[in-house]
């Protein structure tokens, strides 16, 4: 199996997954620990190992509504 990795379509996903990861950690860092659903650092475990899907995640679910 012999193939080629279309780097024109893999940076800007690794581009978008590094800003959406720094993003929801900052976001996570500045939230009151009250208005976090789970532990801060299930969410840092989360973000950093779950890549897209993790800042996703903690976008999606892991703030509590203002």
């Amino acid at each position: 199996m012999n193939f080629e990795i279309n780097w024109g379509i893999v940076w800007p996903i690794l581009a978008l997954q590094a800003v959406l990861a720094v993003t929801a950690l900052i976001s996570l860092a500045r939230t009151a620990t009250e208005a976090v659903r789970g532990p801060k650092w299930m969410w840092v475990l989360v973000i950093i190992a779950g890549n897209l899907a993790g800042s996703i995640a903690y976008f999606v679910g892991g703030r509590r509504d203002a």
